[in-house]
């Protein structure tokens, strides 16, 4: 199965009382890692549950390899800052849970076995199939959810901060399995950080979303993995991608 191609075109969005994006156009290859930039309140969740047809653009559209996306598709998995594990479910059933959904393909009871036991191992936790979300460290359960993701063999990968509340040492190992897991599975992921540290050391691509809700710059990272070398590289970047930043600020005050 190879990854989606996600293009956004010019999509607006806008609640009752404010306007959120204004004619973002943005676009993920397939394998391709885009991490998504901005301050608080600038929109980028709001944009990834666009994208993941979670929430509706008022103007613009989203497509994925040519289909303007209506709704939620079950190739597309949408992973939150909170792994969302059901305490009364083993991390096994967790991992399994939504395959037998109506939106997604159906499987037979082996298959859905497959995919469990495999996303299972893709994350380190076969041994811990029989536990509780109450038995499990952060990190831990955000291995159960990224392989509850895994599990549905998709196309796009969205991710909302889901690191964000994790230690340092944790934070890295889960970025270093997102970035083995985009590049085993070949899916188009969009990564939602407050981190610029984090975007440089995993992403493909850097999208800067600014207070207005319009794109404020992007910057291909061309660098070898691990990055944690390349010091004086990500500094330049860091440089431009701040300056941006405080440019997109000052331009909304």
């Amino acid at each position: 199965m190879t990854g989606a191609h996600i293009v956004a075109s010019d999509v607006a969005l806008r609640y009752a009382t404010r306007s959120v994006l204004h004619g973002v156009d943005l676009s993920v290859a397939p394998g391709e890692l885009v991490a998504l930039l901005g301050p608080s309140g600038c929109g980028k969740s709001s944009l990834l549950r666009t994208v993941a047809g979670l929430t509706k653009p008022t103007g613009g559209s989203v497509r994925i390899d040519g289909n303007v996306v209506e709704g939620p598709r079950p190739d597309v998995v949408f992973a939150f800052q909170d792994p969302c594990l059901l305490p009364w479910l083993t991390v096994e059933h967790n991992v399994a849970f939504g395959l037998t959904f109506r939106r997604q393909p159906q499987l037979s009871r082996a298959d859905r076995k497959r995919r469990v036991k495999d996303a299972l191992a893709a994350v380190g936790l076969s041994h811990a199939r029989t536990w509780l979300p109450s038995q499990l460290s952060g990190g831990m359960a955000q291995r159960a959810a990224l392989a509850r993701c895994l599990a549905r063999e998709p196309r796009a990968l969205l991710l909302d901060e889901p690191f964000g509340a994790l230690d340092e040492v944790t934070r890295a190992g889960m970025q270093q399995l997102l970035l083995e897991t985009v590049r085993r599975t070949g899916a188009a992921a969009l990564f939602v950080t407050h981190d610029i540290d984090e975007a440089l050391i995993v992403a493909d691509r850097i999208a800067l979303l600014g207070n207005r809700g319009t794109l404020a710059g992007q910057w291909a990272i061309d660098l070898p993995h691990p990055r944690t070398t390349q010091i004086q590289s990500l500094g330049e970047l860091r440089i431009s991608i701040l300056q941006a930043l405080h440019n997109s600020i000052t331009e909304a005050a």
